[in-house]
């Protein structure tokens, strides 16, 4: 009868003359900071589509021609499917192909298939497109004086104007990234551009409240204040100018003088006219706006629902920081590699397999990883069979 084994002492675990950190033990109850989380690597805990071969391969892998891949492109959601990409998959990093790459500068993008998410992306911000660049075009139109009254406009309206031309230009800056990221497949602009979109709404329904507001409640009211305070002589001028009037009830009430408009002047005054103009561009100017409003909100959930599925990738394709190997975490993976070995086959033939894999350790290095060739493989237990 064979007395068990003792546990074996590796000689990479405390090593007083060696210059690297000393490795936890397997059997301590709590690991250091920088000790990976794949120490606890359990096989049924990830994918089976490594572990099966009973279905039929969606794509080989480079280094394991019999093996599915490891996960990505169209099938990432299929049922048993990876959720990790391997390099090479058709949405790898979003990084490569035509723009970043092609033939001389990388890797050669497959060809690609946009999923219903993208398409909803696509045509939400094309939308977003098109009413931006429109009501940007009309607030410079109206800010170069190009239509019959929008002089009025700059002078009777300048801060709903200044709103209005500021959320044109956000939502036309917001479609451009949008752009970007669809286009690209790059995560972080669709992220800025699903938040720039809210900064789009409220810029939205500002001057849409402020018109409505001014439009429903006493308008007549704030008329008389604004000629009388706020315009002053040069605002007056331009605003009768445009209005072919005179003074404000007649040319002896408030009037600027000018050319067409003196004490005798036969002009009407400019309360009736100016009231009525700017009873039709506020009714206009906030109906245009909320109008808009419905569109914006299913614009922004798009954003909300679609930005972070452009492709059928999970997350950015990198291993959590978490589970990051490093020397400490390979030095207790080791650790319980040699346990397992000395509870099978014994003490000596575990300490023989863990020297040859030290000795293979630095070989790994400089011409398997550095050269880009296969690394060498350990000696396999069964070998001592």
């Amino acid at each position: 009868m064979q007395s068990p084994l003792e546990r074996p002492a590796p000689p990479f675990a405390t090593d007083e003359g060696s210059s690297g950190p000393p490795s936890p033990r397997a059997d301590s109850t709590a690991l250091p900071r920088d000790v990976s989380l794949s120490v606890n690597y359990l096989p049924s805990k990830f994918s089976s589509g490594l572990l099966s071969r009973r279905r039929k391969p969606a794509k080989a892998n480079d280094d394991h021609p019999a093996m599915q891949k490891r996960g990505g492109g169209r099938e990432a959601f299929k049922s048993g499917e990876a959720r990790m990409p391997a390099e090479g998959d058709e949405d790898y990093d979003g990084m490569t192909g035509r723009w970043f790459g092609d033939k001389d500068g990388g890797h050669t993008r497959p060809h690609m298939h946009w999923n219903r998410f993208k398409w909803a992306l696509l045509i939400a911000n094309l939308a977003l497109s098109i009413y931006a660049l429109t009501g940007l075009i009309f607030c410079l139109l109206t800010w170069f004086d190009v239509f019959e009254h929008a002089d009025v406009v700059r002078v009777g309206n300048r801060t709903e104007l200044v709103l209005s031309t500021a959320a044109a230009v956000l939502a036309s800056l917001t479609s451009v990234i949008g752009w970007a990221g669809i286009l690209l497949n790059n995560r972080s602009f669709l992220a800025v551009y699903t938040f720039a979109l809210w900064l789009c709404f409220a810029l939205l329904v500002t001057p849409g409240y402020i018109t409505y507001k001014q439009r429903s409640f006493n308008l007549e009211g704030k008329i008389n204040a604004q000629w009388s305070r706020d315009l002053g002589a040069e605002g007056r001028l331009r605003i009768q100018n445009k209005l072919h009037c005179c003074g404000y009830y007649s040319p002896f009430v408030e009037a600027t003088i000018s050319q067409s408009c003196y004490a005798r002047s036969v002009l009407p005054g400019c309360k009736e006219a100016y009231i009525n103009f700017e009873k039709r561009v506020l009714s206009l100017w906030y109906t245009i706006a909320f109008s808009l409003v419905p569109l914006q909100l299913v614009i922004m959930l798009a954003g909300l629902l679609c930005s972070n599925h452009v492709t059928y990738r999970f997350g950015k394709g990198m291993m959590p920081k978490a589970y990051r190997l490093s020397m400490a975490s390979m030095a207790v993976i080791m650790d319980n590699y040699a346990s397992q070995l000395a509870e099978q086959y014994g003490t000596e033939i575990a300490s023989d397999i863990v020297a040859r894999s030290r000795n293979l350790d630095s070989m790994t290095y400089t011409s398997g990883v550095a050269n880009g060739i296969r690394p060498w493989q350990s000696p396999s237990p069964r070998e001592y069979e």
